[in-house]
């Protein structure tokens, strides 16, 4: 089942004397904080965010309506930032990375179940899938269509064919 709010950043601490506070980005990134409406906490409070700059990694520095000082700011550390499903269009053939997360990857010519998605690395030109087969190996694959065949979110199901060799001499894990 999907989950109608989704984690977008967790606020870390503050930064400075003015409010603004470090957040680690759980999203494609910065701009994503500012262009929806989002919800705070586990009471899911609406917030709005006015600034998102990037920094270094998966952080970013924002400011939220309202929180103007250190002390405010300090009480929000911890703090989670949730984007409503509701909310957000997806452009087509795009996911929120929560909904392929544990889903069952199959090989799209034999049917054979290779394991489930356990992670998707976002570091370079396309998306590279993390997998854990049935005996506990862990297998890669990059998300291009000549080997992602396709994602079905509702019917809990990727289908892939993997190009020759990719598989070889990826580790056991131990």
């Amino acid at each position: 089942m999907k989950k109608r709010f989704l984690e977008a950043a967790r606020i870390t601490k503050t930064v400075g004397l003015r409010g603004e506070m470090r957040a680690q980005l759980l999203c494609d990134g910065c701009r994503i904080l500012t262009d929806f409406d989002l919800v705070l906490g586990r009471e899911r409070s609406p917030v709005k965010v006015l600034s998102a700059v990037p920094l270094k990694n998966d952080m970013c520095k924002i400011r939220l309506e309202g929180i103007e000082t250190a002390e405010q700011a300090q009480k929000l550390a911890g703090k989670m930032l949730y984007l409503d499903r509701e909310d957000a269009e997806l452009p087509e053939d795009t996911w929120f990375i929560a909904d392929i997360i544990g889903l069952p990857v199959y090989d799209a010519e034999s049917g054979a179940l290779y394991g489930r998605v356990t992670e998707i690395l976002q570091n370079g030109p396309a998306d590279v899938y993390c997998l854990k087969t049935l005996e506990g190996r862990e297998l890669m694959f990059p998300a291009i269509p000549q080997v992602l065949k396709k994602v079905d979110i509702d019917g809990e199901r990727i289908e892939i064919v993997p190009l020759k060799g990719l598989f070889d001499g990826q580790e056991e894990v131990k």
